[in-house]
């Protein structure tokens, strides 16, 4: 097999893979019964990385992570923090050693349904497809915002 058509194989079977220019929007979600609306892009940073602690009603904000290999943590992480999950690690255990606790992981975009729509203060993220009834958007990601 000559190098065009190996490169050109590889092209196709990673494009497949990782569709160019595919990107998920992602909706950032809390419960019906939170009075916020709408939650600015820094904002959410500030609540991602424990900076800000509560939300307007007084309850504590409960951020949602999906696990670290998922691609839309990594979408978010990326979108976020310019940076993958597994590059905040050195932050995060900072922040443990000064008792912070990162943002709970949940299994799935269904588990992190479940849990926003039933606690006060949860703040998380699902691909905009999945939000319903059970929750309000509070924020789209449709691409990393200028910095």
């Amino acid at each position: 097999m000559n190098m065009c058509i190996a490169y050109a194989l590889l092209v196709t079977i990673l494009s497949a893979w990782f569709p160019v220019g595919a990107v998920e929007p992602i909706a950032v979600i809390t419960a019906v019964s939170n009075p916020l609306n709408t939650l600015s892009f820094d904002a959410l940073g500030l609540i991602y990385l424990r900076k800000s602690q509560m939300d307007m009603e007084g309850n504590r904000w409960v951020p949602l992570n999906l696990p670290v290999n998922d691609p839309l943590r990594r979408s978010f992480s990326l979108a976020l923090f310019s940076m993958l999950p597994e590059e905040q690690d050195d932050y995060w255990n900072i922040q443990y050693f000064n008792g912070i606790s990162p943002p709970k992981v949940m299994a799935s975009e269904e588990a992190i349904l479940r849990f926003v729509a039933s606690t006060p203060g949860s703040i998380g993220y699902v691909g905009k497809q999945k939000v319903d009834g059970r929750v309000k958007m509070l924020l789209l990601i449709t691409s990393p915002p200028p910095k």
